[in-house]
């Protein structure tokens, strides 16, 4: 079977004045991530967390006991040099890395916040890096970029080189609250084909009138913000995301 549903509520909805205890909530409610969107202001033109802010929530939320585990932390890092904060947010109590594709083509192999490069990483590279540091690594692609650019990626014959996850932007990245953009779930029906038992992530304007459109495409990991944060009944949410998932798994 493909994978099984994960819903991962984006805390870019929840009542920042009471973070920690969204968390929990939400996580009670019967969320398996939470899914941390990092914004430095130069990769998209928005701030939102830092690697503190993740420290303070990590003991409010039980960590994950295995991987893909319930309490994962999953980190999509919007940000223009993402090799820099590798370990910073593995201090932090970060479980998932996801970093943008466009940026670790465009970004240096500094190792830490501090230090400069004039040698520019790549996709490879960082997946490797974040691996050695205990994390999964998640790769991401904004709308316009294409899906092909990631089978060179998938297929390296060095398995720490391979992501764990993949995330298909349906929104631009930035900013909560956008249109799901129907036309970039191609590129999550091409993944599921090529690679049935990848944890595949849609992330953008998801809820109960987009989920089956994802679903469908083989999405099996569901980032919804204010379709959860934002509902009368967030429990029910999430379970009815679930169910879409579920019934739309794929047999080997």
């Amino acid at each position: 079977m493909s994978p099984t549903p994960i819903i991962a509520p984006s805390i870019l909805s929840a009542d920042f004045s009471a973070l920690g205890a969204e968390c929990v909530k939400t996580i009670d409610q019967g969320a398996d991530w939470l899914h941390i969107d990092i914004m430095d202001g130069h990769f998209v033109p928005n701030l939102t967390f830092g690697a503190p802010v993740v420290a303070k929530l990590r003991p409010h939320v039980d960590a994950p006991v295995q991987l893909d585990g319930k309490g994962t932390f999953d980190c999509h890092m919007m940000i223009a040099e993402p090799k820099k904060w590798v370990r910073e947010f593995q201090k932090a109590g970060c479980n998932l890395y996801c970093f943008h594709y466009e940026a670790a083509t465009d970004s240096t192999a500094a190792e830490d916040p501090a230090e400069r490069s004039d040698r520019k990483t790549d996709p490879k590279e960082l997946i490797r890096f974040i691996h050695e540091h205990g994390m999964q690594a998640g790769i991401a692609l904004k709308p316009g970029t294409p899906v092909d650019v990631l089978w060179d990626i998938m297929e390296s014959p060095e398995k720490a080189e391979v992501p764990d996850m993949v995330l298909i932007m349906t929104v631009h990245p930035g900013f909560g609250g956008q249109k799901f953009m129907a036309s970039e779930l191609p590129k999550a029906r091409a993944l599921r084909d090529r690679y049935p038992h990848l944890n595949i992530e849609v992330d953008g304007g998801l809820g109960p009138a987009t989920i089956d459109q994802a679903a469908e495409a083989g999405a099996n990991v569901i980032v919804a913000g204010s379709a959860v944060f934002g509902a009368n009944d967030p429990a029910e949410v999430i379970r009815n995301l679930r169910a879409a998932v579920e019934k739309r798994r794929r047999p080997d």
